[in-house]
């Protein structure tokens, strides 16, 4: 073997380690492994450029963009739009067809709001439907929010994953945004159809044993608290990643979500809307190769997350107190910080692989293997995936790693970048906080999370790794 492939082999595999066995932070982890790859094979005098140098181009492509994601989420919650939304779609199409819409909605709207944000505002809502959808309601429920708000995280711009994924493989804003929605979108609708017909025929559902208000003697403290206490996030909402947890009563974190919108809808959603179709438009006329200034300056993604994001503090003042508002901003960018960090810090280990000539090893061996390269790309999210359990984490960490190379595959970078956050969904379980949080919020069973929360995020994953490879096809 060749003896670059198997120094990086071993500093990737520390680092899984590091995270996994010994519960290091996952900052430490990759900067370990970074600087042992840089240590052996560029050298000591190397080696802090690199990583800095990597650090750096990071934080240019993508800090501004997930600052003003974050800030914007947070400020959107602060008005009510997400339970303004979710409320006028029960009225407009009924119990029935909530699944679809909550699915459909969540992957493609709200992506901005960080996961357990938008799952602590949604599953008391979700749990008030499921009782007209039959005996397996909160199933349908639970499949439906988990298909639409991780779905939404990893392909739909401005969800945090896919921005720090294209920053990373250098895709432009725009182009993932197109393509994301196109895979995401029918992700989430064709999981939630294959789901409901799982959860009719095979996933034998049983209110007695996957149902639960509160399971005695709970699971580890670094998990969820006892019996009846749901996981409340102190200072980082991801619940993507692992901090420090303080547990709340479940019945406060119901009534936050009881809120109900303080303006009018249209109103509350445009700054999302507005955002988004600015993102669209910009991508367009790059498509079409349209030159202008002033179209070029106000589609530009950093000014329509800006724009966004500011039209949402204006909003929000009108519904809260300034003071009130505030607190929500340095919220949410306390709650970026690690995004950034992870994100600039797997840019230092893309930067370190690329100057130790690793790029050109792996190229051969991507052009050389039997398997497509996209398959290859999905195999190595899922496994960190899998290893690590933080759907942000191994999407990110996947892309830092191929980055490299990834112009090398004889694909465009938009799929890699798909394809990452398409592996990154695999066969959830319980190393990761969401699938806690999610077993509480819902009042699920351990047995009931994995029949709802796994099943359906794997199947998110196998689909949108079909679509990913039938358009790479076509593009």
């Amino acid at each position: 073997m060749n003896v670059t492939l198997l120094l990086t082999a071993i500093a990737i595999v520390g680092i899984v380690l590091l995270i996994t066995a010994l519960r290091v932070p996952p900052i430490f982890a990759l900067l370990v492994g970074t600087f042992f790859l840089g240590l052996t094979t560029i050298g000591a005098g190397a080696t802090p450029g690199a990583v800095t140098g990597g650090f750096g181009e990071v934080m240019a492509e993508i800090g501004l963009l997930v600052s003003f994601g974050v800030i914007m989420g947070s400020l959107i919650t602060k008005t009510g739009a997400l339970q303004g939304l979710i409320e006028a779609l029960m009225r407009t199409f009924g119990a029935k067809r909530l699944p679809y819409i909550f699915t459909l909605s969540l992957s493609s709207i709200f992506t901005s709001i960080y996961s357990d944000v938008v799952l602590v505002l949604t599953a008391p809502m979700a749990k008030r439907i499921a009782p007209q959808l039959g005996k397996r309601g909160i199933a349908l429920m639970g499949g439906a929010l988990t298909a639409g708000i991780e779905v939404g995280l990893v392909f739909v711009v401005p969800g945090v994953a896919a921005l720090a994924v294209a920053g990373l493989l250098g895709v432009p804003l725009g182009e993932m945004f197109v393509w994301g929605i196109v895979i995401g979108l029918p992700t989430a609708f064709l999981t939630m159809f294959i789901f409901n017909l799982l959860a009719k025929r095979a996933l034998r559902w049983s209110p007695e044993k996957d149902e639960l208000a509160a399971e005695i003697g709970g699971f580890d403290d670094s998990s969820t608290g006892a019996g009846g206490i749901a996981l409340h996030q102190e200072g980082q909402r991801d619940g993507e990643h692992r901090s420090e947890m303080k547990p709340a009563p479940v019945g406060t974190l119901e009534a936050e979500s009881a809120a109900v919108c303080k303006l009018p809808l249209p109103l509350a959603l445009a700054p999302v809307v507005v955002t988004l179709a600015l993102v669209a438009a910009g991508a367009l006329l790059g498509t079409l190769n349209v030159e202008s200034t002033f179209l070029g300056f106000i589609t530009d993604p950093v000014f329509a997350m800006f724009l966004g994001a500011s039209s949402s503090y204006l909003l929000a003042c009108r519904t809260a107190p300034r003071a009130e508002v505030d607190k929500e901003v340095a919220a949410g960018l306390v709650t970026c910080g690690p995004i950034l960090v992870l994100s600039g810090v797997s840019g230092s280990l893309g930067a370190v692989i690329e100057q130790s000539g690793l790029a050109d090893i792996l190229s051969g061996y991507f052009t050389s293997s039997i398997l497509p390269p996209l398959l290859l790309v999905w195999v190595i999210a899922a496994v960190l995936h899998i290893a690590l359990g933080s759907i942000s984490i191994s999407a990110i960490t996947a892309a830092g790693i191929l980055a490299p190379i990834a112009g090398s595959l004889g694909v465009p970078l938009v799929l890699v970048a798909l394809a990452a956050g398409s592996g990154a969904l695999f066969l959830p379980h319980v190393s990761s906080n969401f699938f806690w949080m999610f077993k509480e919020m819902l009042g699920l069973s351990t047995r009931g999370t994995f029949k709802t929360h796994t099943v359906a995020m794997s199947l998110a994953s196998v689909v949108s790794l079909v679509l990913i490879l039938g358009l790479g096809f076509i593009l």
